[in-house]
């Protein structure tokens, strides 16, 4: 009795601990949001939180950015779509060498 009573007071603190972890792993109590490529080259999730500014978004390499009018289109435009949208700016053709 002992035994099954211990079992579920673990469970109950590891219930209750596990929000607490993913929390942190999506940057401090934010939301993760996904952001697909528009010229093919895939998707791309990341963390999101309130930042001094605003709502901010987490970069692959850890770095915290300001979210434009929308966090998914910023990550996407920051990392996966960032030369070819720069190119497209420019008027130019992006080429691959």
């Amino acid at each position: 009795m002992r035994a099954l009573f211990a079992l579920a007071v673990v469970s109950a603190v590891s219930v209750t601990i596990s929000p607490a972890a993913a929390q942190s792993r999506r940057g401090d109590g934010g939301t993760v949001v996904t952001g697909c490529s528009n010229f093919g080259k895939g998707c791309i999730s990341g963390a999101t939180r309130q930042g001094q500014y605003g709502r901010e978004v987490r970069l692959p390499g850890g770095t915290w950015i300001g979210c434009r009018a929308n966090c998914a289109e910023t990550l996407r435009d920051e990392t996966l779509d960032f030369w070819m949208k720069r190119d497209s700016e420019r008027g130019g053709v992006f080429r691959r060498r």
